[in-house]
């Protein structure tokens, strides 16, 4: 198998579970040393650890809250420190807090906001100084199908997706000149864990909702991100592409 990260650094947050884990082992496959973080150092990123390290690559998990750009700096930095570059941000720490706007709190609507939106800007403020020195990296924004055509119950979650992609779109002009690319993706209805608590009628239907009548896999989304943390992707920035079997918002 060629492998495409052969020799490059990613960080992958929110890399212990879901659609994280699933980028961290495709990388790891393709070769990149990977380090990832979530909120906890736990047994489920000890055991990804050992199982990135397999594929005969350099892997490390922290802990750190990307939400805080005081832990996104010190991540950023320890990163460097131990793999010696970072080619490759994936920004995909999330949370949803799902109810209508006129049962939504305002602490509800703060954390998705902080949690999804503000992470991102921590964390591309804190490596875009690695990757400017470096003149190249890729940063990819996990965004949402909802981010593109909202979804009702989901204001705080659209609005924080939707922020992601005016900013992905701004952070690729800004870096653009420094061989630093900004793309983000737009995954539709992807079985996860966040998933798996739903009736199945309600999967059924969605199911019925999508062309290739099928919810996607995290490696779907996975794969995309590969390509885009690639050498295969390097006239491609400021884009945002939807893995959703063709659901329509």
């Amino acid at each position: 198998m060629t492998k495409l990260l052969e020799g490059k650094t990613a960080l992958v947050t929110g890399g212990s579970r879901g659609i994280g884990k699933a980028i961290a082992i495709t990388f790891a496959q393709h070769g990149a040393n990977v380090a990832f973080s979530d909120l906890f150092y736990d047994d489920a990123a000890k055991s990804l650890e050992s199982e990135l390290a397999a594929f005969g690559v350099k892997a490390k998990g922290y802990a750190s809250d990307a939400s805080k750009l005081e832990d996104a700096e010190k991540l950023i930095d320890e990163v460097f420190a131990h793999f010696g570059q970072i080619d490759a941000l994936i920004n995909n720490a999330g949370i949803t807090r799902d109810t209508l706007l006129m049962r939504m709190t305002e602490q509800q609507w703060d954390d998705v906001i902080r949690v999804n939106l503000k992470s991102v800007f921590n964390m591309t403020k804190a490596v875009q100084k690695v990757m400017l020195k470096q003149k190249f990296g890729s940063i990819i924004n996990m965004s949402s199908v909802v981010g593109v055509g909202g979804n009702a119950g989901q204001s705080n979650y659209a609005a924080s997706k939707a922020g992601m992609i005016g900013f992905t779109k701004s952070i690729a002009m800004e870096l653009g000149s420094r061989n630093v690319r900004c793309n983000a993706i737009a995954p539709g209805f992807i079985e996860t864990d966040m998933t798996a608590s739903l009736p199945e009628e309600v999967k059924n239907e969605w199911a019925q909702k999508i062309p290739l009548r099928r919810a996607g896999q995290a490696v779907d989304v996975a794969n995309l991100t590969l390509f885009l943390a690639s050498d295969l992707s390097t006239y491609i920035t400021g884009q945002v592409i939807t893995v959703c079997g063709g659901m329509k918002m």
